[in-house]
């Protein structure tokens, strides 16, 4: 199915017109998300043996965008659902089954939310400051303070890890599960009053004994870095579909500058368009060109893990590499958008106005500017000499 097939054009504008209150309250997309529900798109990875449209990474990444582009901050709460159900669909590419159950309550209805960053942890996914306790059972309680858990108010499956110090010999290890909502031992802190991506309410979660039950603990994995496949499914699917979200948002930014450059009237030029002044024309293909830039490198990428291309030690890098570009891009296509629209786009509730407080997000998602950059050159030159 076409992006256009999954999202029609009037469920687009649906969703578009309902982002500017959602964005002023403060308030979490329900309507939203009862509408994409209904149209199956949390059930985009899900096989169509199960029920639902058994799509690629590349082709939900394509979808995204056409979402992101009319609600942004409605497109990224939805991609940590996506994120676990296309880790759940990569890990089965591999020949690793031990999410399966994923894609199963996916397609019965639950939705996945992610728990993983922590305030002051740039080791991310190899080491954890929640304590992740062993019960008799095979279970785990975990206790921690997880930031930014979008789709806080609507998540039944949280999936979150945890260190468990007294493993491994006292080395400790970094245990993964899913928490069912239901099962306590867990809050929302509401804490989400930011300067854009406001209907994601990505709240911080607090984990306070919550347990898991045996059956949902799905990884055990030694503190730092290493090669699992789960790792590079989390990276390689959280670092595109972010980046679809961050393309598609600037893709919108762009078709609005475009509007407004052939509707605004310029004395100057005797009352023709701005399309018709020099510098204006330089900005928007100045713009053109570096969205055909991060589109092609979102392409590739997302068709890469699809087919298990093998980049080798690389494969970080093109992630990192990605996410970097793609924000960065959208930084600056609707900077340029600003620019060309007039003072009218600088007035609250215009949609550019949000979109440039919104774009601003892909700043704090993982991997930041210096972490990425390390990264690449690790892979490039190896790593500092001690």
């Amino acid at each position: 199915m076409t992006p256009e097939e999954i999202l029609p054009d009037a469920l687009v504008e649906r969703i578009r017109n309902r982002a500017a209150g959602y964005d002023r309250d403060n308030s979490f997309f329900h309507e939203d998300l009862a509408d994409l529900r209904d149209a199956g798109y949390l059930k985009l990875f899900v096989p169509a043996s199960d029920g639902g449209l058994g799509l690629g990474l590349a082709e939900v990444a394509a979808v995204q965008r056409r979402l992101a582009g009319a609600a942004p901050a409605t497109a990224l709460g939805v991609n940590m659902h996506l994120v676990w159900t296309g880790v759940a669909r990569v890990l089965d590419s591999l020949g690793d089954s031990s999410l399966a159950f994923v894609l199963k309550e996916a397609a019965e209805g639950e939705l996945f939310a992610f728990a993983i960053s922590e305030a002051g942890n740039d080791s991310m996914l190899f080491d954890s400051a929640t304590v992740a306790a062993p019960l008799p059972d095979g279970g785990y309680s975990f206790t921690g303070r997880k930031v930014f858990t979008s789709l806080s108010p609507a998540w039944s499956r949280l999936g979150t890890f945890g260190r468990d110090s007294s493993a491994r010999g006292g080395d400790g290890e970094l245990v993964f599960g899913f928490l069912d909502r239901e099962a306590g031992g867990h809050s929302t802190v509401g804490d989400w009053d930011t300067l854009g991506m406001r209907a994601s309410q990505s709240n911080t979660t607090l984990l306070e004994g919550a347990v898991v039950r045996p059956g949902r603990i799905f990884r055990k994995l030694p503190t730092g870095p290493n090669q699992d496949p789960l790792i590079f499914a989390i990276f390689a699917c959280f670092e595109t579909l972010l980046s679809a979200v961050y393309t598609g948002l600037a893709e919108r930014a762009f078709e609005l500058a475009v509007e407004a450059v052939n509707r605004r009237t310029s004395a100057k030029y005797g009352g023709r368009s701005f399309a018709q002044d020099p510098d204006i024309r330089w900005k928007i293909a100045d713009a053109a060109m570096a969205l055909d830039t991060v589109q092609a490198q979102l392409a590739a990428v997302a068709s890469d893990v699809d087919a298990g291309a093998d980049h080798g030690s690389m494969w970080f890098a093109k992630l990192v590499g990605l996410k970097l570009r793609a924000t960065g891009a959208a930084r600056a296509v609707v900077d340029t958008a600003i620019q060309v629209s007039g003072g009218a786009s600088y007035f609250r509730g215009a949609e550019l106005e949000r979109l440039y407080r919104d774009v601003l997000a892909g700043v704090f998602h993982p991997s930041n500017d210096e972490s990425a950059h390390n990264t690449v050159a690790n892979a490039w030159l190896g790593p500092l000499e001690r």
